[in-house]
């Protein structure tokens, strides 16, 4: 059988797997073990073997479970919520102010997580109904949620980001880096478009009384303002150092979930069942990221054993005569496809063993190509019919949101998100100079 055949049948026995139900990890591990087993017999078997032992001498893994404790610690202990009061008071007087001010508290929400699951969640049970008690339009409040939720998978520190570069072999601080610039392009973005149609159509975002405005004194406004800043506080603590070359990532991330444990112990917030809480959910999504990695690099492995990249680049460049920006198109297209039934961490071990090596082969930076594969990723969250996103706001909106209005709402900042894309492909340089420039520094 051929190298396109194998890699050809892999391919469409995993998709078969996925559709039946399977959990991710197993149908990528399991489908790998088998086409290695059948292509070198025992002898495959060292496959799963030397990932586990990469997996396990992998330094940076270690930021996974901080990174993720220190997202659970400010969102159990409900640190979050001040940071929505403050939106609340500074830019709840101006038309759109309020959903202005979620755009920042889903930017924030990012800085401590890394989740987009955890944005959206913190996003739907605060902001959402004080959005509509405030009769905002129904529309704009479940887009404004769900676009700023996506921001998590890109704005530092992203658990994805560090996924891919575990599995595309790339510095996980430039890979995060990559993604400040686009990540605050396309909030800038979001809130310009708020801000320009809230102020011809009022209606759609109406501005709190004066009188419940001026009845806030300063004193606790300025009280809220510095409980907001708090986690920006705990990010640039943790950042800072790392940036500046004082402390490793590893070190840096132990600093962030440090901080945050104790500001919830200074704020009096960290409760038994808020630190058991963090921890479980830690111990769960840590174990899940792990054996997806494992599974990933087993499927990779098989992969360069075959051969299979080299011959998919001559299909595509000599045989079919497309050139390198073709390809590339191609790919982002088929992530908005998948993007349809998968999650961003599935479709990453699903076709990272190919599209990695790939875009490599064809002289794209690697490091660009992650913030371009995360950003396709948050349009695909998006995208009708199935949008991974379109869903989870459905489960958490209230009766009176029907599909109808969440697929409605989505249009106008998936549009802005396709023009992030296209300036950064037409521009690398929004995304690579701040690597370029902190670590040519």
């Amino acid at each position: 059988m051929s190298q396109e055949m194998i890699a050809i049948l892999m391919f469409s026995s995993l998709m078969l797997m996925l559709l039946t139900g399977q959990r991710v990890f197993g149908a990528i591990g399991g489908i790998a073990t088998i086409a290695a087993l059948l292509l070198w017999g025992t002898g495959g078997s060292n496959l799963p073997f030397a990932a586990a032992m990469k997996v396990m001498k992998w330094y940076p893994m270690l930021t996974l479970p901080m990174f993720i404790f220190m997202g659970y610690v400010l969102s159990e202990s409900k640190i979050a919520d001040d940071l929505y009061k403050m939106f609340h008071v500074w830019m709840g007087p101006i038309n759109g102010g309020l959903a202005i001010g979620t755009i920042g508290l889903m930017v924030l929400i990012s800085a401590m997580n890394g989740l987009s699951v955890a944005g959206m969640a913190i996003g739907a049970t605060i902001a959402l109904p004080e959005l509509l008690k405030r009769h905002y339009d129904k529309r704009m409040v479940t887009g404004v949620i769900q676009a700023g939720s996506s921001l998590g998978i890109l704005v530092p520190p992203s658990v994805v980001l560090v996924l891919y570069a575990m599995i595309a072999r790339q510095p996980v601080g430039q890979l995060w880096l990559a993604g400040v610039i686009p990540g605050l392009m396309m909030a800038g973005l979001f809130v310009l478009y708020i801000a320009i149609r809230c102020h011809f159509q009022p209606h759609l975002g109406p501005a709190i009384d004066k009188a419940e405005a001026a009845s806030v004194p300063m004193k606790e406004k300025l009280r809220l303002l510095s409980a907001g800043l708090l986690p920006l506080a705990i990010f640039f603590a943790m950042m800072i150092p790392f940036v500046r070359g004082y402390t490793s990532l590893v070190e840096s991330s132990a600093i962030g979930a440090m901080t945050a444990f104790v500001a919830a112990i200074l704020k009096r917030r960290m409760t038994w069942q808020v630190f058991e809480t963090s921890v479980r959910q830690t111990l769960a999504i840590s174990c899940m990221f792990m054996w997806i990695i494992l599974a990933a690099l087993c499927f990779g492995a098989v992969f360069d054993g075959l051969g299979a990249v080299n011959a998919i680049k001559f299909l595509f460049t000599e045989q079919l005569g497309l050139d390198p920006w073709t390809i590339l198109i191609l790919m982002q297209l088929s992530f908005l496809v998948m993007g349809t039934f998968l999650d961003d961490t599935a479709m990453l071990v699903i076709v990272a063993p190919l599209y990695v090596p790939l875009v490599k082969v064809l002289g794209f930076d690697l490091i660009w190509y992650g913030v371009l594969y995360t950003v396709t990723t948050q349009i695909a969250y998006m995208t009708p019919p199935f949008g991974y996103n379109l869903f989870l706001m459905r489960a958490m909106a209230p009766p009176t949101i029907g599909i109808r209005d969440i697929y409605a709402s989505i249009i106008p900042f998936v549009g802005l998100m396709v023009l992030s894309l296209m300036l950064l492909m037409l521009f690398p340089d929004i995304a690579l100079w701040l690597p370029d420039y902190v670590y040519g520094k």
